[in-house]
């Protein structure tokens, strides 16, 4: 049966774990200020369950600004959550001649409760990621007993806003080794808008590491490409991925559905693999596009081939009522008094 969609309304670049059953969400607040979490035993009860906030920003400093894209994540016994927080909510450009970006770094909390919603959340600090530019994005995967991190992160040597980077982990909070460049953006629909290389999520399944992301502005031209690799290959050496030249995952008019990305992984009770995306319904964005907050997290099964690969499809329509207005929801999807 499909799921019922959106699963929760405005909430952005969304981030779904199923660990023992349970289904633990979160994702970019509207108002970019703290960290949140639901849990539910199904998809589709994620939008009535209780939103706990776990984590507020700073009042000054690195951490005290648009707190995006928070991942949530199960390493070891602990858990941990992966965010990009800033000093201030200005763009700057780091160079002349570079892309306008923010300030961003990549942080980490950590939890050791067996209940995230129960334990104490502990800062471990900004991940040193080599050097200081816009970093955001964070998320990571263990294979073969190896913890990796991937994000984003710009570079003033290389045209755009972000490219996508990896590296081995010392531990949660701490890199092994150097950072990696894997993808830069390069194809005319990474750079329509922005030139953006954003939101990895690893999915490893069938013998091979499929790594999305996502690209371009954040408008209808926002859409999901690929970069995939043999499990048992070296990962941190480039030569081992294969991109797409084309995005897999776009915006499709016949379902009301426009710029599809950040997408995160999980998978239903028997085991199917799920893709957990955002997307708005309307293309004309009034005022920043980054304050509109009607980008809703969704999730359609994600069915693969005999050969085992992906088969990506497209947004699917709506189910459930959605907003006709910029109005910030309650977190139910209530409408404010």
């Amino acid at each position: 049966m499909p799921i019922p969609n959106p699963i929760v309304l405005q909430r952005a670049d969304p981030s779904v774990l199923r660990h023992e059953g349970t289904y633990w969400f979160t994702a970019s607040h509207p108002q970019y200020d703290r960290i949140v979490l639901r849990r539910a035993d199904r998809l589709e009860d994620l939008q009535a369950a209780e939103e706990v906030t776990i984590w507020e920003r700073h009042a000054d400093g690195p951490q005290s600004h648009l707190i995006w894209a928070p991942e949530l994540h199960r390493v070891g016994d602990a858990w941990y959550v992966y965010y990009a927080a800033a000093p201030d909510a200005v763009g700057r450009a780091d160079a002349p001649g570079a892309a306008e970006t923010f300030n961003h770094r990549v942080f980490v909390l950590e939890n050791t409760a067996a209940d995230p919603l129960a334990g104490a959340w502990t800062e471990r600090g900004q991940v040193d990621t080599g050097w200081e530019s816009f970093a955001l994005d964070a998320t990571t995967f263990v294979l073969d007993g190896t913890q990796y991190l991937v994000w984003a992160q710009q570079d003033v040597a290389v045209r755009g806003h972000s490219n996508l980077y990896i590296a081995p982990m010392a531990d949660p909070w701490t890199l092994a080794g150097p950072a990696v460049l894997l993808s830069r953006p390069e194809h005319d629909w990474e750079v329509a808008g922005f030139w953006v290389n954003e939101g990895p999520s690893v999915l490893v399944r069938g013998g091979r590491v499929w790594l999305t992301y996502s690209g371009a502005a954040t408008g209808p031209e926002y859409a999901m490409g690929l970069l995939t690799a043999d499990a048992g290959a070296d990962l941190l050496d480039p030569a081992s991925w294969t991109k797409s030249p084309d995005p897999v995952f776009v915006s499709d008019p016949d379902a009301g559905q426009y710029g599809p990305g950040h997408n995160s992984f999980t998978e239903t009770p028997d085991g199917e693999v799920v893709l957990v995306y955002h997307a708005r319904t309307y293309t004309q964005i009034e005022g920043d596009p980054l304050w509109d907050p009607n980008r809703h997290a969704r999730a359609q099964v994600l069915p693969f081939d005999a050969a085992g690969r992906p088969v990506w499809g497209r947004p699917v329509p709506d189910t459930r009522p959605v907003p006709a207005s910029t109005t910030l929801l309650r977190p139910d999807g209530t409408p404010p008094d």
